[in-house]
């Protein structure tokens, strides 16, 4: 998984898979999720994110929380 932060443009996109974009789909105003040739999920954009969060220094700041997983 990736996640890319654009400041400048307001932006967040979480890529999933890394496998290429087919199709896309607005789900919500600015909310843009990815499909493969498949039809499986590749990544989703957020536009306006710090405006949707209400926390204009919200694309500043990540926090990863991943779980330990027991081997």
């Amino acid at each position: 998984m990736r996640v890319r932060i654009d400041q400048q443009s307001d932006a967040l996109y979480v890529d999933l898979t890394g496998r290429e974009i087919e199709s896309s789909a607005e789900v919500a105003d600015g909310i843009i999720v990815d499909y493969d040739k498949d039809g499986r999920l590749v990544g989703i954009e957020v536009l306006d994110a710090s405006k949707k969060s209400g926390d204009v220094g919200a694309l500043r700041h990540l926090v990863l929380d991943v779980p330990d997983v027991a081997a």
